[in-house]
């Protein structure tokens, strides 16, 4: 499961950065959330699922919603129509250093030298492939986009426990993506203007996006957090920078020089540094 959702989540960023060649960024994921969101809650209302839930559980949904749907793809997508699907992948595999560096400032959680060591390593990968390409001339605002992303994601990450008790998992999902899509219908009417010129290529990147990053995913991280905890789930993401950059390169053909192949393995290093000393 932990391997699948990494694979899956990694290939997000190459079918996002093709959608957004046509589509204006907030717009089509409003759309997508839409579509993902009333599937989901089909779904759950078919197997018996239903709306029922505690206060801690509704602001969890609400609050995983906002930050993983609205505001970090939301970001994401933005960024993407100006910066590689590889870059925005490698700024957000460092979601796991941020959420274990919250840990340790604000809630006191202790990691051992070879955690904090873990930290210093990870984060100084993404400084080595930032500072690269942006000596290469990468899109400046398409980078402050990523990283105000990515810290929207690390509260998600902290918030998913609440989002996932209850036992109704398929309408937990629906439910944080319809409000995803209902904070986002607000800057998309205000900011963009509905222009897509739709192909083939972007109609199976946007049904990919729905089903399998949108809802499949979205479910294994769910499940898998209930299974093993959120610490020993977050371990998969150490394979993000790797899975990010190649599905780019492969389908893209994104270039990749020798310090993004360097700073991906340091970032792998340090995650899985990380990780292992909180387990």
């Amino acid at each position: 499961m932990g391997f699948v959702f990494a694979l899956i989540w990694s290939s997000a960023f190459t079918s996002a950065r093709i959608i957004v060649q046509v589509a204006p960024p907030l717009s089509i994921s409003a759309l997508r959330f839409l579509i993902a969101g009333l599937i989901a809650v089909s779904i759950a209302y078919f197997l018996g699922q239903r709306a029922k839930f505690t206060h801690k559980q509704w602001f969890g949904i609400i609050l995983f919603g906002l930050c993983q749907n609205a505001i970090y793809l939301g970001f994401f997508f933005m960024a993407m129509t100006k910066i590689e699907a590889s870059a925005a992948s490698i700024i957000a595999s460092s979601m796991p250093l941020l959420v274990a560096l919250i840990l340790v400032i604000v809630f006191n959680e202790k990691l051992s030298p070879f955690g904090y060591l873990g930290l210093i390593i990870g984060f100084s990968g993404v400084i080595l492939i930032m500072s690269s390409r942006l000596s290469s001339g990468i899109n400046i605002i398409g980078i402050i986009q990523c990283i105000l992303g990515v810290l929207a994601l690390t509260v998600a990450t902290l918030s998913v426990k609440s989002a996932s008790t209850g036992g109704n998992l398929f309408m937990v999902v629906g439910l944080q993506m319809l409000v995803g899509s209902a904070a986002l219908t607000i800057p998309a009417i205000a900011l963009e203007t509905w222009n897509v010129v739709w192909n083939t290529k972007a109609l199976l990147a946007l049904a990919y996006t729905i089903v399998v990053p949108g809802i499949i995913a979205t479910y294994i991280w769910f499940l898998l957090v209930e299974r093993i905890g959120a610490t020993k789930a977050a371990t998969f993401h150490f394979l993000n920078p790797f899975f990010g950059v190649a599905i780019a390169a492969m389908l893209l053909d994104e270039k990749l020089s020798y310090y993004d192949m360097i700073g991906v393995v340091i970032i792998m290093l340090g995650i899985f540094a990380v990780q292992k000393s909180k387990i």
